[in-house]
């Protein structure tokens, strides 16, 4: 039988409770305090004693209850009350087992009401109660012994609440348990739904069931008697129940669904920097459309349509450390471009835009330990692998709670605001309404026009933006470090455990591309119905090998956006092989995956649309045959004789074969010199050779085929 702090052990003969408060390590002896005794110190006993009472004597038995009892609604007074007390006794109770000891525990006290200026019976009556009532800080709210036992209502005799005006009018009715059943019933019934019923709505629908004395039809409908008022709960009963009962929350969820209640009335008791211990403890990705229309850098006349925004935000400092402006997306893609943007170098990114920066603008070339991004982005992507890769662990935020990522979206709204004034084709809020301006004919800002705007944005963000209600600490505001993402970020790399890590830019490209399962075959590397082929391959007879061995499987990685080449991936996932089309497959040279599935798609179509006529082709060739062998078959029994043995018929095939051959030889022999008239004469003669005599069945001699050749040589002289 083994003991717990706060178990309660009650003497059977005495009625005494005792609550256990500490136990030694090595499992011997307790101290225990009795529950009842207004002046009870702890008393050492030993766990053998105990035991021996609760096993052998029957005296002590355990006492299956909560070891602590709370109220129901405790006012502010009492609230303080408590929070005074627990200031008071909070550091000395914790000090165990010394507080439980005499000597020890008066220096402690002593201690306390220097600091407090407090007196010791004071200071012993918190202690009492805190070791009394459960070892909880609530145990120290006032009158705790009045309140109701937990999950039980007072049971009144009389019906509670000021006297009616009006006494003849107003419900006696006392609310009993079987009234409160009841009262569940019907907010079950018809307030906690979506349909979101009035509670006046819901108790005139419990009247309806609980509270008729008789029904009558009149003109042929069915009209209902009530009880008197003084049988009936009031409304306000009912709304006294309703607020006692459920708290705030059970009645939203029911009435507006869990996931509009997480959107909208959840509880915000913290903030995403207090999860975040530095910088690369957690970055945000998101995407956003851009408000503004954009022309094509090579067809001014083209409008392309709006682009797509990608953020990528150290939680921390709330440095912006990566980004993507493009078409792609919202998806994978777009995503993609933006983690590897996040760990690229950011000098050698803006060169690429004309625009110089220093490395101490923007200083972000790292991954973060954690990445918060929408489900949308992570969909049919194996995020295991950036664990596996980098040890990034990737988060989803939970479906329609956009709070989740509350950094990166403010951020959206900030750049948005500060670049509307500037831009041309920037669309307003009338955009689309009936008589609204046009914004796409404004457009005048290319691809590239407006991504040089958000690189300058951000270098602003990132070096001069003063975050107003970032939560410093004491550190930092001992240290004088301005609200600032560059300085938070350079402050947190100095002083805080940041868990930013840095990989080359190709392997992090390679471990971010979609993955696949390719087959080496006789023909070539197999993937997507494509083959390709790569210097690893020929080097080590791939292809041969398959064609003796038999077919197998290597991983690979791709760009959807261009199929000509693949990446063959080593073993240990961080290097890899090109791979390149073969040169018959170059139909698909350049084409991106979606195009080649379609590509694919319409080819299979196409043979499907054909398989009917195919189908039909090929009946008409049976056809066709069928009745060329009956033809034949009739032909062949009208001119075969019967009197031939099997042996004549099979004995001479290679001398009739000769014959045979020789007629043929005649019949497809080229003549380009002879005229139209010789053609038609040696037809004639042809075909009167052809006709089969029965003497021809018989075996003949060489010396008559050499006549036969010699005559034929002499028609064709």
């Amino acid at each position: 039988m083994n003991f717990y702090g706060n178990e309660l052990i009650v003497d059977c003969e005495t009625g005494k409770e005792l609550r256990v408060l500490w136990i030694s390590e090595d499992n011997k002896y307790v101290f225990v305090i009795d529950t009842k005794e207004p002046n009870a110190f702890p008393l050492l006993r030993k766990v053998e004693e105990i035991k021996d009472g609760i096993i052998e004597g029957g005296l002590l038995k355990k006492l299956s209850e909560s070891p602590s009892k709370t109220c129901g609604i405790v006012s502010d007074k009492a609230i303080a009350g408590k929070d005074n007390a627990w200031n008071i006794i909070k550091d000395i109770v914790n000090q165990e087992p010394d507080i439980y000891f005499d000597k020890p525990r008066g220096k402690l006290i002593n201690e306390v009401m220097k600091k407090h200026k407090i007196s010791k019976p004071s200071v012993y009556k918190y202690l009492r109660k805190y070791w009394q009532r459960g070892k909880v800080p609530n145990a120290l709210l006032p009158d705790f012994s009045n309140c109701g036992a937990i999950g039980q209502s007072k049971q009144n005799k009389n019906k509670n609440g000021r006297p009616g005006k009006y006494k003849e009018l107003v419900s006696k009715v006392v609310i009993t348990e079987e009234i409160r059943k009841i009262f569940r019933y019907t907010l079950q019934k018809y307030y906690f739904n979506q349909k979101k019923n009035q509670l006046p709505f819901a108790y005139k629908m419990m009247l309806k069931e609980f509270y008729l004395e008789d029904t009558y039809y009149e003109n042929g409908e069915e009209k209902v008697i009530l009880m008197d008022t003084e049988e009936i709960p009031s409304i306000n009963q009912l709304r006294y129940f309703l607020k006692s009962e459920y708290s705030p929350k059970q009645i939203t969820i029911p009435r507006i669904g869990k996931t509009k209640y997480e959107q909208l009335y959840r509880e915000m008791m913290g903030n995403s920097t207090s999860e975040s211990f530095g910088p690369g403890s957690r970055f945000q990705i998101d995407a956003t459309i851009a408000d503004v229309y954009l022309i094509s850098e090579y067809n001014p006349d083209w409008i392309i349509g709006r682009p797509v925004v990608y953020l990528v935000v150290d939680v921390f400092s709330r440095l912006i450390a990566g980004m993507y402006v493009g078409l792609e997306g919202p998806s994978w893609i777009g995503a993609m471009m933006a983690i590897a943007n996040t760990s690229s170098d950011k000098q050698m990114y803006c060169e690429e835009y004309g625009m110089k920066i220093s490395k101490e603008q923007w200083p972000c070339e790292h991954l973060p330990q954690k990445l918060l991004a929408d489900r949308g982005e992570f969909e049919g992507y194996n995020v295991e692998r950036l664990t596996n890769a980098f040890n990034l662990v990737p988060e989803n935020a939970a479906p329609y709670r956009p709070d989740w990522k509350g950094i990166v979206e403010k951020y959206f709204d900030v750049i948005q605001r500060r670049v509307k004034p500037l831009l041309p084709g920037y669309i307003e809020k009338d955009f689309r309404e009936r008589g609204a301006k046009d914004y796409r004919l404004d457009a005048k800002l290319t691809l590239k026009d407006f991504t040089k705007i958000i690189i300058a944005e951000i270098i602003y963000h990132n070096n001069h933006h003063l975050i107003k209600d970032y939560p410093r600490n004491k550190d930092m505001i001992a240290d004088e470090v301005m609200p600032i993402p560059i300085q938070l970020w350079n402050w947190g790399i100095k002083n805080s455990s940041g868990k930013l890590t840095y990989y080359p830019p190709e392997q992090i490209k390679l471990n971010l591309l979609p993955h696949g399962v390719a087959t080496v075959t006789e023909k070539g590397i197999k993937f997507n119905k494509m083959h390709y082929s790569c210097d690893k391959a020929v080097k080590e007879s791939w292809f041969s090998s398959a064609r003796i061995k038999g077919t197998w499987n290597v991983d690979i990685a791709y760009d959807p956006r261009n199929m000509s080449t693949i990446y063959l991936i080593s073993n240990n996932r961080m290097s890899y092989e090109v791979c390149r089309l073969l040169d018959y497959e170059e139909k698909y040279m350049g084409m991106a995956e979606v195009d080649i599935k379609y590509l694919h798609e319409y080819d299979d179509l196409q043979q499907r649309k054909y398989q009917h006529q195919e189908i039909t082709e090929e009946i008409n060739l049976i056809n066709q045959i069928e009745n060329t062998v009956s033809s034949a078959i009739q032909r062949s029994e009208e001119l075969q004789s019967n009197d031939l043995s099997i042996n004549e018929r099979v004995k001479s095939i290679n001398e009739h074969r000769s014959v045979e051959k020789e007629r043929l030889r005649e019949q497809e022999q080229f003549n380009l010199a002879a005229n139209e008239k010789n053609l038609k004469y040696q037809q004639d003669i042809v075909i009167k050779n052809v006709e089969p005599s029965e003497s021809e069945f018989k075996r003949k001699s060489i010396k008559e085929l050499l006549q036969q050749k010699s005559i034929g040589d002499k028609i064709h002289g």
